[in-house]
């Protein structure tokens, strides 16, 4: 078995399963810029499999074991790692568990619809694909200090809500790709420097 998980783009997707870990353990303790930090470098690695994977040969049982190994970090990365933020910004409260259990749900159905159907066509997703409500949330996050405690909880409730309903919604989305790329890695960049400018504030 390990020796599939040391192909480069599946140590790539369990480079962003690291990443993911380490935003819920932030998310726990409530270090949550530290957490927003883990969350983005986990959909940079996730895209960047994918790249590595097109441009390597790779064998059938390696193609479809990086498949297997890409979509179960997937849920905890796009699923439970926002679920974890939504339950501690909430601290823990009853009345986030519903909205927790909903994110992480309409991930598991999300993705595996998308196992058994894949895309609609060469570039396009049925449904707002779940790494998309990452980049969202970790962007929203930054406004977290502007209310109060209390009303940013419910914006962030509400906002996963609508997101969940749009990953399952029977609209059409672009994969992005190409040059999206290069512009993920500078949002990537630019939120990783913006928040790592909060922790030595805070610290």
């Amino acid at each position: 078995m390990l020796a599939y998980a040391k192909d480069l783009p599946n140590i790539c997707s369990l480079v962003g399963l690291l990443c993911a870990v380490l935003a819920i353990y932030y998310a726990v303790r409530e270090v949550f810029p530290a957490a927003m930090i883990g969350m983005i470098w986990a959909v940079f690695f996730d895209w960047s499999d994918g790249i590595i994977a097109r441009r390597m040969k790779r064998t059938e049982e390696q193609r479809l074991f990086g498949g297997q190994l890409d979509s179960l970090i997937d849920i905890v990365s796009f699923g439970i790692c926002p679920a974890v933020v939504l339950l501690s910004y909430g601290h823990f409260s009853l009345w986030f568990i519903p909205g927790a259990f909903i994110v992480v749900a309409i991930g598991a159905i999300r993705l595996s619809y998308f196992n058994v159907f894949g895309l609609v066509g060469e570039s396009t997703y049925m449904g707002l694909a779940l790494d998309n409500n990452v980049i969202i949330l970790v962007f929203v996050f930054l406004f977290s200090g502007l209310v109060g405690q209390a009303a940013f909880a419910v914006a962030l409730y509400i906002l996963l809500i609508v997101l969940a309903g749009l990953n399952v919604a029977p609209i059409k989305t672009r994969k992005l790709a190409g040059r999206w790329y290069y512009a993920l890695m500078a949002y990537t960049l630019t939120m990783s420097v913006i928040y790592g400018w909060q922790l030595l504030v805070a610290g």
